[in-house]
């Protein structure tokens, strides 16, 4: 399970202008100017814990009375550009109740928490340092997932929505075990076809805090679905392991699970299931994905040998001749999505028609 080990921390790497051209075409732009330096200029904090008094490893940061004013401002027209229209009538009716800061991590975000003082609602979202990889994982969740998510982009600055969820080593830690053996079948299902999903597409490092459980409530069931919520190793590692979950030491009880719960053969459909899904919203999506594929195929953001190496891997895998010609990891997230969709569409030559 150590196969998966990720040895080096990954650098920040910067938004060029093309892919700035691509966020820009499709409204992916802050109109508010926010940066994320100006939050570190905190005058104080305090270490936030949770609800059995364990140090979250976050801490609540304080500011002047003149900066916080401010910055609180700035904060509300940045929740009104990415959960509404931008329409600052709103903006009397939010309050900037806590900023927190992550002490650990590659990106170090601030935790935003805005509340509706008419109802007392509120909700989250995080600003981070701007880095390309993690702004094409979040781009490529968009297209391909059915669960959308919204964030801008202002220069050197990422904003991203909260996606709600219970973390998944808290799930596992604390609810797996009690749940019924037909909620623990559709678990596995969910995991196989998370895993797969994130072998595709290439995005790497799901450790088990690094996604959520959603557990939805239908009229007689409740059902799971695993959502990532960390983008920042998207087509970064050269090992081809880091970009499959089960690999992980900390996913070893999914990895059990799907072990006890499922046959081999249901394996296998889970697994062509998730791959058609996922060929046909490429295809759907194809104009959008392959302006996206083309900015990432002439950007730098994986060191050459990680190139090498997971092209390689990816070989090794499919046998497909397009890995061995792809130069940046853009091409090689190419060759994934080619074989994909080219594999989905001779399957259903196949097929009896109507």
């Amino acid at each position: 399970m150590n196969d998966g080990e990720i040895l080096f921390k990954k650098p920040t790497y910067p938004i060029n202008n093309s892919l700035a051209e691509y966020l820009k075409r499709f409204d992916r732009i802050s109109k508010v100017p926010i940066y994320y330096d100006d939050l570190l200029r905190f005058s104080g904090f305090i270490n936030v814990y949770d609800k059995q008094e364990v140090d979250t490893l976050w801490i609540r940061v304080y500011y002047n009375e003149f900066e916080r004013n401010e910055i609180d401002l700035t904060l509300k027209k940045i929740y009104s550009l990415l959960h509404s229209d931008g329409n600052l009538d709103i903006i009397k009716f939010l309050n900037v109740d806590s900023i927190d800061y992550c002490t650990f991590g590659n990106s170090k975000p601030f935790r935003i928490k805005v509340r509706n003082i008419l109802n007392d609602n509120y909700t989250h979202f995080y600003v981070k340092k701007a880095d390309a990889s993690r702004v094409y994982g979040l781009e490529l969740e968009h297209i391909l997932s059915p669960d959308k998510i919204n964030f801008l982009v202002y220069e050197e600055t990422l904003v991203e929505e909260h996606i709600m969820g219970i973390p998944g080593d808290v799930f596992i830690k604390t609810l797996l075990e009690d749940c019924s053996d037909t909620e623990k079948s559709q678990i596995a299902k969910e995991f196989v076809k998370f895993n797969e999903r994130c072998m595709i597409r290439l995005l790497g490092d799901m450790r088990a805090y690094n996604y959520v459980i959603v557990p939805i409530h239908d009229f007689d069931q409740v059902v799971y679905r695993i959502r990532p919520i960390d983008f920042d190793q998207q087509c970064y590692e050269g090992n081809f392991k880091i970009y499959r979950p089960q690999f992980f030491k900390e996913n070893y009880p999914m990895v059990k699970l799907v072990k006890d719960k499922l046959q081999e053969s249901s394996i296998e459909q889970y697994k062509n299931e998730e791959r058609a899904v996922l060929a046909k919203r490429i295809l759907s999506a194809e104009t959008r994905i392959k302006r996206l594929l083309k900015i990432m195929g002439q950007d730098l953001i994986a060191p050459d040998e990680h190139v090498q190496q997971l092209k390689n891997d990816l070989y090794k895998y499919t046998n497909d001749l397009n890995f061995k010609n792809a130069k940046r990891m853009g091409n090689v997230l190419t060759a994934a999505f080619r074989f994909v969709t080219r594999n989905f569409k001779n399957a259903n030559l196949f097929k009896p028609g109507f």
